[in-house]
């Protein structure tokens, strides 16, 4: 290996590349290691707890220098990759035997957590998301690219509160924004942020290399041509691409224009509490898509994750889903077709692979199989009538020249590389076949040569043999050397031998020595052939793996609907939102008892429901299973409820739970207010909101206020609102607010135990329980016991809360009437006194006394 001091070329070699990528860990291959030096090297040996050593020296003191085996870099680039690092790739491209000085070197890729395409480096079931930002705080461009598939979009969006709910939603590895950006921008904080040049970002530029890569005279076919910042925004995204894979990016044919007004929004406060693909702890454990996620392919289980993140409000693609679901229902024909398309595996990135030219043998193989598994599953399809089965049947094309030639071409299972071949069939080349041949078979000839020499010439001690330095040589003792026939060449001379060559020799010499290297050289050439032709046939491949994944997701939501009993949706014109008999999906998943199915009916006359009860009582479940199968039904999947009649809604907005944000310096309070003041200047006649525990976080009074007043302003609003609540005073709001209505979960006492009973009723809670709840958890009884006696006198010495009821209730009744209550002061003073001891002065001052204390 080249030693490396500042001195030698070769370090200046290094020192150079690496002043092209100062931020970034430069893997630099020296032989059969990736080398990485100074403080790439002590990071290195950190992160990847690898040795570190030193080699040479700089300035009197020794360089330090970790290293890695190139054939088990991938490990370390995955490990590396996840912690959000990103790697630049340094190849030796010379031949170390012609080259004069250090071998020459070249960056031949970048890895950055946005832009990797690598199996090993992947989570099969998420999208991997490179986005870029451009514009300012009033209208921002946002273009998103996933080089793992080709996905290329590009919207607009109004102010950083947009911006951000979209991003959430999207969560991309890596976020570009311009360089002249000024520091402590909302966007901040988001993991994998990357400045870079402002020039980067330039709509001209863009709009030509946008063009350019998609063969196009302009950008209007994509209808994105009017998107002057989000095409600025595209233009760096594929600047980046083209820098970190070094290729053409040919699986990058097209650019869509997302709008929000095409979906139903739900804020990053709204996707964490539903709890759709992440649940509350990071996992996955119990969230909505591990409970309807069985696609058979990693594909279809990234497309069912990105409908559920993206519900739409397209009534004719939904319908369409719908017919889709119940034609794969009838029959049980979604049965047929999850095997089939189990075959397929995960085409959407081997063809993304392929157009980058990173494919390995076993993409293509695994390719192989799959298109020989097309014309079984497009014949499965045939006898389905739904027409957007149809169309997909139409897309999911067969290839047969294509499978025919990979069939042909490679190996039932490759090896993971090509670098060592043995990838290609025998009988696929001629040429590669008699190279290999003339390889493996040198020995035999060699030995059948020497047979035949020795018959010809008559010499016993005829030997045939290689050298490294010779090659291949005849070998005579010196006594029979002088017998040597015309044609020996004479080739080196021993102490008691002398070497020869014939011309035969020397033919098979030129032939065998480089048939290996050549046979190497050919299989590699042959599997670059095989690539260009892939390439050739991509954009009909990728809108085939598109189709496919669809058709995945659709069997899946048929499984999920048979399996997990789940019925059609019927969207109408008239605003509603009926549900008979609804259920959480994920929570009836989890339980050990049935779970209590509920009703919920809002209409154009009743548009928020005051949802009471006991903690525990499961208002929460409630609201979050009519939220979820809302957005179920905007997916175009079937819903757990026995029947649903709803119209068309434009946003979710969910307002559960407490959290704070300490590192951003707001308290649990500042957040759920946030949290409501969004859902307030938001909301509209077509939103659903959930509100649950508003004003908790603040005193009584102060919490109770502001929960009336958004209670108050959601019903003017005439939002469709699930309002859960403690303070029983907003059960009177039905009074003055005609669109709301009062309805509780109830829950009884067995025995002094509290028993929920988890059904939904018409009307007010009549108790709370909050001390029964908290006997449950295990509170001490002692402070229980305590708690029964200030909860006493609070009750008594506040004033009543007049309560609607029917029949008509003249007071609310006390929670303490659950327990054994002490009297109030004020009756044991009136028991305790005696009026035949009094002066007629000292009981009116009594009654003054009195007075004043009630």
């Amino acid at each position: 290996m080249e030693s490396p001091t500042p001195h030698t070329p070769m370090m200046q070699q290094y020192l150079k590349i690496k002043h092209q990528h100062p931020d970034q860990l430069l893997f630099y291959r020296m032989g059969d290691f990736y080398e990485l030096f100074y403080d790439d090297a002590k990071k290195a040996s950190k992160l990847l707890d690898i040795t570190l050593t030193a080699r040479g020296a700089s300035a009197g003191k020794p360089i330090p220098m970790a290293g890695i085996p190139f054939h088990a870099a991938e490990g370390y680039l995955a490990k590396l990759v996840k912690l959000g690092e990103s790697v630049v790739i340094c190849e030796q491209i010379g031949d170390p035997a012609t080259s004069k000085g250090p071998v020459e070197r070249q960056v031949v890729r970048i890895l950055t957590p946005g832009t990797v395409s690598d199996e090993a480096l992947l989570d099969e079931r998420r999208d991997n998301l490179l986005a870029a930002i451009l514009g300012d705080h009033k209208l921002f461009g946002f273009a998103v690219l996933d080089i793992t598939s080709g996905r290329f979009t590009v919207q607009e969006l109004s102010g950083w509160e947009t911006l951000m709910a979209e991003i959430e939603r999207l969560s991309p590895a890596e976020l570009l924004i311009p360089d002249d950006w000024p520091q402590g921008l909302p966007i901040e904080k988001r993991r994998g942020l990357r400045r870079r040049a402002p020039w980067d970002f330039d709509c001209d530029s863009a709009v030509k290399t946008l063009c350019q890569q998609f063969g196009t005279q302009d950008l209007k076919g994509f209808g994105c041509d009017k998107l002057k910042l989000g095409i600025g925004a595209a233009g760096s995204l594929l600047a980046y691409a083209k820098e970190t894979q070094r290729t053409a990016l040919h699986h990058l044919r097209s650019l869509h224009h997302e709008r929000l007004d095409d979906t139903v929004i739900l804020d990053g406060a709204s996707r964490r509490n539903l709890e759709l693909d992440t649940n509350l702890a990071g996992g996955r454990d119990n969230t909505l898509q591990s409970v309807v996620d069985r696609c058979q392919t990693a594909m279809g289980s990234r497309l069912l994750t990105r409908w559920l993140n993206r519900p739409l409000r397209n009534q004719g693609i939904i319908e369409a889903r719908q017919d889709a679901i119940t034609c794969l229902l009838e029959h049980y024909r979604f049965e047929q077709l999850q095997p089939q398309l189990k075959e397929i595996g995960d085409v959407e990135r081997i063809l993304a692979r392929i157009g980058l030219r990173t494919a390995r043998p076993r993409d293509l193989a695994r390719l192989r199989d799959a298109l020989a598994a097309l014309p079984i599953l497009q014949s499965g399809m045939q006898d389905l009538v739904a027409p957007h089965l149809h169309t997909l049947a139409t897309s999911i094309r067969t290839y047969p020249e294509l499978a025919d030639t990979l069939a042909r071409a490679i190996i039932d299972t490759p090896p993971a590389v090509i670098r060592d071949g043995g990838v290609i069939k025998r009988g696929y080349d001629a040429e590669l076949d008699e190279l290999q041949t003339l390889s493996e078979n040198a020995g035999q000839f060699l030995m059948d040569l020497e047979t035949r020499e020795k018959a010809r010439t008559g010499l016993s001690g005829l030997k045939v043999g290689y050298n490294r330095v010779h090659g291949y040589f005849i070998e005579l003792p010196r006594m029979q050397a002088e017998q040597a026939p015309a044609d020996y060449i004479r080739r080196q001379t021993l102490k008691g031998a002398e070497r020869f060559i014939t011309p035969e020799l020397k033919a098979f010499e030129d032939k065998a020595l480089s048939a290996q290297s050549r046979a190497l050289a050919r299989e590699k050439a042959l599997y670059e052939a095989l690539i260009d032709t892939l390439i050739e046939h991509l954009a009909p491949l990728q809108d085939t793996a598109a189709a496919l994944a669809e058709l995945d997701v659709l069997t899946n939501l048929a499984e999920r609907a048979l399996n997990l009993n789940l019925n059609r949706p019927v969207f109408v014109e008239e605003p509603c939102l009926d549900i008979t008999q609804g259920r959480h999906p994920v929570v009836e998943q989890v339980l050990d008892t049935p779970f209590v199915a509920n009703d919920l009916s809002l209409d154009d006359n009743t548009r928020m429901l005051i949802i009471t009860g006991p903690n525990m009582g499961g208002k929460s479940t409630y609201m979050r299973q009519t939220a979820l199968i809302v957005l179920l039904a905007h997916i175009g999947s079937f819903v757990p409820a026995e029947a649903c009649r709803l119209s068309l809604v434009d946003r979710i907005f969910t307002r559960i739970g407490s959290s704070d944000d300490l590192a951003g310096g707001r308290s649990t309070f500042m957040v759920e207010m946030s949290e409501t003041a969004n859902i307030l200047h938001n909301a509209t006649e077509r939103s659903l909101v959930l509100m649950d525990e508003v004003g908790r976080g603040t005193s009584t009074f102060d919490g109770l206020s502001l929960a009336w007043a958004a209670a108050e302003q959601l019903a003017a609003l005439r939002a469709y609102t699930l309002f859960a609540t403690h303070y029983f005073e907003l059960t009177v709001l039905p009074e003055s607010e005609p669109v709301v209505a009062n309805v509780h979960l109830n829950a009884t006492e067995h025995n002094d135990r509290i028993v929920f009973l988890h059904h939904v009723l018409p009307g007010p809670a009549s108790q709370s329980y909050g001390l029964a709840v908290a006997q449950l958890a295990g509170v001490p009884g002692p402070v229980i016991q305590r708690a029964r006696e200030h909860l006493a006198r609070l009750e008594t010495t506040s004033l009543p809360h007049e309560v609607p009821a029917a029949p008509k209730q003249a007071s609310r009744p006390l929670q303490a009437d659950l327990f054994a209550v002490a009297s109030h002061p004020l009756l044991e003073d009136i028991e305790r006194t005696n009026p035949d001891e009094l002066t007629p002065l000292q009981a009116l001052q009594l009654i003054y006394e009195w007075k004043k204390r009630i």
